[in-house]
């Protein structure tokens, strides 16, 4: 008999292996499962909602259907009977999508998103919707209207964000992967803070039809998983062209799970040194200039270079990621649908109350930001100028990418810090994407690993950078650094908490 913890340890490649050999059911895999639940999710709180009185029976199911196409199920590509968790801004027929706001607290989708689709036709098991920051505007899962995540390896820091559910139930082993979404970090700085793995795919691989906008040209749904085959097998299952997304691009189908060969000899690693400059916390540095020597002794090309862009990034991407959310936010508005006040006494009333009783105090500080860099007399100092340093971002890393294949830097600039430390001064928590923001402006693809661990057992990320649709090399690069220093088998969480 396996037991619970040794079940939900397990990697996915290694679960599907399992059930392909029949040492496990999916039903004894997804019961093991919502047992993990039951026994860390009151000191997690990575779920908004929970579907695991479904999921037993949907186990059953795939069983079932195992059973009977036995002859279809070899290797580790199929994927019937796994569970998954879904990130709490992409839509669910039947079940609640609240972005954990008040403004959606009651919302059922009447449809999938795309990626929920293509989940579902793999035969995956949904255990629930994940906690995240207000309609994903945040770096710590605090900005919450439902609850705050805490982090698996000390249950007094924040599991970063927005996609802090996420990470923190793939960390806690709640779930064995999930679907995160990354506007500016979203995927990757959580992922660095729980010791995972998260990607932010190419912006157009994957399909945002059903993802709930935060800002539409920068917002991009992607994997947190355990490892990095799981991330290549879960990017197999939702990258590719979907004709409901007009910013959805039409290319040929990729394996990346293939592309995973373990060899980064003659590779060229490009190192910003603006990226290790002041900020970075010492413990991250030295845990990044590790990783940059096991790199070189694997054959790889590394060299520092110069991208000079992180002081306009920052600025660059609130302008933009603002503007474009007031936009997007204007549709909840109390009648149409989303959160409607019942104190008002004309129509509007009605609009400013229900946005204010519906709105977290992180949403609205955005809005009022990115209505007043839109407004008359301001769009061209601000909106239009933020487009055009956007335009040189990307410029500057055509050149650096003309140059080298894959660029290394930290992913987060200090390791996870502890919850409300920074909750009341907004500038510095935004700081805390200083390092993944200009990815999402120049719409390239980028990968957290870890890298190590601080003194004090703290994960730390290391961020890979590839030129756009270029993830297969990008995911063989994580790869190839994971299978020569075991993360996974060196460290894990402790669930640790000190009384404050």
């Amino acid at each position: 008999m396996i037991l619970m913890e040794d079940i939900t340890r397990l990697t996915v490649h290694e679960l599907v292996d399992k059930l392909n050999n029949n040492e496990l059911t999916s039903e004894e895999i997804t019961k093991a499962y919502i047992d993990r639940i039951n026994e860390k999710e009151k000191d997690i709180n990575a779920f908004v909602t929970l579907t695991t009185d479904t999921s037993l029976e949907k186990a059953k199911e795939m069983d079932k259907k195992r059973q009977s196409n036995n002859d279809k199920f070899s290797g580790n590509t199929n994927l019937v009977g796994i569970p998954i968790g879904i990130k709490d801004n992409m839509c669910t027929t039947g079940v609640k999508t609240t972005c954990s706001s008040k403004m959606l607290e009651n919302f059922v989708s009447p449809y999938n998103a795309t990626v929920v689709d293509k989940v579902n036709n793999e035969g995956l098991i949904s255990l629930g919707k994940l906690n995240m920051d207000e309609f994903a505007m945040g770096s710590s899962t605090e900005h919450s209207a439902m609850k705050i995540t805490h982090n698996p390896w000390d249950l007094n820091k924040v599991p970063g964000g927005s996609s802090g559910g996420s990470a923190a139930a793939v960390a806690s082993d709640m779930v064995p992967w999930a679907l995160g979404s990354d506007t500016g970090g979203s995927i990757r700085q959580p992922a660095s803070l729980c010791g995972v793995v998260g990607l932010k795919p190419t912006y157009g691989l994957v399909s945002r039809y059903g993802l709930v906008a935060f800002a539409s040209s920068l917002d991009q749904i992607g994997p947190i998983t355990k490892d990095v085959k799981d991330c290549a097998m879960l990017m197999n299952v939702i990258a590719g062209y979907d004709e409901k997304d007009s910013t959805s691009i039409d290319m040929p189908k990729v394996d990346y799970v293939s592309a995973l060969k373990n060899d980064v000899k003659g590779l060229k690693i490009g190192i910003p040194k603006e990226f290790f400059g002041e900020g970075i916390n010492a413990e991250v540095k030295e845990q990044l200039q590790k990783a940059i020597e096991i790199y070189k002794e694997l054959g790889a090309e590394v060299e520092e270079c110069s991208l000079d862009i992180a002081e306009y990034a920052l600025a660059t991407y609130y302008i933009v990621s603002c503007a474009e959310a007031s936009s997007n936010l204007g549709r909840f508005d109390g009648i149409r649908y989303g959160h409607r006040t019942e104190n008002f006494s004309d129509l509007n009333e009605l609009f400013v109350n229900s946005r204010t009783e519906g709105f977290g105090d992180e949403v609205k500080r955005r809005i009022i930001l990115g209505t007043y860099v839109l407004s008359s007399g301001y769009y061209d100092a601000y909106y239009k100028k933020a487009q055009k340093v956007r335009t040189f971002v990307k410029k500057e890393f055509d050149k650096c990418f003309a140059k080298y294949d894959v660029l290394l830097t930290p992913t987060s600039p200090i390791p996870a810090f502890d919850i409300g430390s920074k909750s009341d001064n907004p500038l510095e928590m935004y700081l805390a994407d200083i390092c993944t923001v200009s990815i999402n402006i120049a719409n390239l693809c980028a990968i957290s690993i870890p890298a190590g661990v601080t003194s004090d057992n703290m994960p730390v990320g290391m961020q890979l950078i590839g030129n756009r649709f270029t993830e297969a090399t990008l995911l063989n690069t994580a790869y190839t650094f994971e299978q020569k220093t075991n993360f996974r088998d060196k460290y894990k969480p402790s669930f640790r908490k000190e009384e404050k």
